[in-house]
């Protein structure tokens, strides 16, 4: 299913880009855009269209707190904040914080999200079909909180704590949710304790030329800390960026995610999206594992254009044993464009075509790479 977001950063973002060049001579204000000597903020107007959202639109802004600093790599802590509002009365309201602490020996990475949001269900399974398809309202109230230690050079260590109530609100009547089978189907409360481990030597985080970036995780979600059901996820994320050239970078992912227990239906692996599986709506397949490859292809032909092309394969499955079933491969290949908004900072506006498929397909536009 097509899907077309349109991130309205442009403006915003140009003006951080000149906020950045004035802050060292503390003196740009405006209307939009506050800076002193420890703190800057930007708004930044979203708005963005899909089939099933219609119009949507809304902002946020973004404070940057310039004396708490990743003294190793020059990021900054940073606090971003979002509202959106759809005219299918769809509510999504965000807030992310990212503190570095000790000059950059600790970082602090959270989140709460508010959806008020409906969502498509085709049952459970690599062979769900496309006339399965049934509409359910669910609100969520998703908090996340992990605290890393930072292992000299590039490593990371820490421990993370997840909180998801997922309130199913209003399903299709004779549809697969209401018969009662499907874990989640009314309610699901997900509280789970993990550990994170990563190695990140990445030239820059939102589009990469070079580097890797590897990180394990793993989750426990269990009644004894309000859990409605208890059940461990594992996720594997490996990326790699090679020079192939002064002009061009081959980008490559390996993702793979394996639940245990007694797993809510929003809760498992989905597969899809604009990050991981693009030609596939988000959770098109959902299951109890899955695993993604993907490559892309970067080539630069102008200072501030690069092209790209890229392929993926990857499925779900009940049991990872079943995985390498032909028959349940679900591959996707296309291709975009990006553009860089300035010439000293790698922010790139993207936009990508993904085909899979069975008639699957996307239309994505965004801010920096896919991975």
């Amino acid at each position: 299913m097509k899907k077309i977001f349109l991130l309205l950063y442009l403006f915003p973002l140009v003006l951080m880009a000149q906020e950045e060049r004035n802050t060292r001579e503390n003196a740009f204000r405006t209307d939009t855009l506050v800076s002193d000597k420890s703190i800057k903020f930007i708004g930044i107007p979203i708005a963005f269209y899909t089939p099933e959202t219609e119009f949507a639109f809304g902002g946020g802004g973004q404070i940057f707190l310039l004396k708490n600093t990743n003294t190793y790599n020059e990021r900054l802590s940073n606090i971003l904040f979002s509202g959106i509002y759809t005219l299918n009365e769809q509510l999504i309201f965000e807030v992310k914080p990212q503190i570095y602490l000790g000059k950059g020996n600790y970082f602090i990475d959270a989140s709460y999200q508010l959806e008020i949001y409906p969502n498509q269900f085709w049952g459970i399974g690599p062979k769900t079909l496309d006339t399965n398809l049934e509409i359910y309202k669910q609100t969520t109230h998703a908090l996340r909180f992990a605290f890393l230690k930072r292992l000299p050079p590039d490593l990371n260590f820490g421990f993370e704590y997840t909180f998801k109530n997922h309130q199913v609100t209003e399903i299709q009547e004779g549809g697969i949710l209401a018969s009662g089978t499907v874990p989640g189907s009314d309610r699901a409360v997900v509280s789970a304790l993990g550990a994170i481990f990563n190695l990140d030597t990445r030239d820059n985080t939102g589009s990469p030329t070079k580097g890797q970036y590897l990180q394990a995780k793993a989750q426990f979600s269990s009644e004894l800390i309000g859990a409605t059901s208890a059940f461990n996820k594992y996720v594997i994320d490996l990326r790699t960026y090679s020079v192939v050239n002064d002009k061009s970078t081959l980008a490559t992912q390996i993702y793979a995610e394996s639940n245990y227990g007694d797993i809510p239906f929003q809760a498992l692996a989905s597969y899809g999206g604009g990050t991981r599986a693009r030609g596939y709506f988000f959770g098109r397949f959902i299951d109890n594992h899955m695993y993604v490859v993907q490559a892309e292809y970067r080539y630069r032909f102008k200072p501030r254009w690069t092209a790209a092309a890229f392929g993926l394969i990857g499925e779900v499955a009940e049991r990872p044993e079943t995985f390498f079933n032909a028959d349940t491969f679900k591959p996707s290949f296309g291709a975009g464009v990006r553009y860089k908004l300035f010439k000293d900072q790698n922010t790139y506006l993207r936009f990508d075509i993904g085909s899979g498929i069975d008639g699957n397909s996307g239309i994505y536009f965004g801010v920096n790479e896919a991975f």
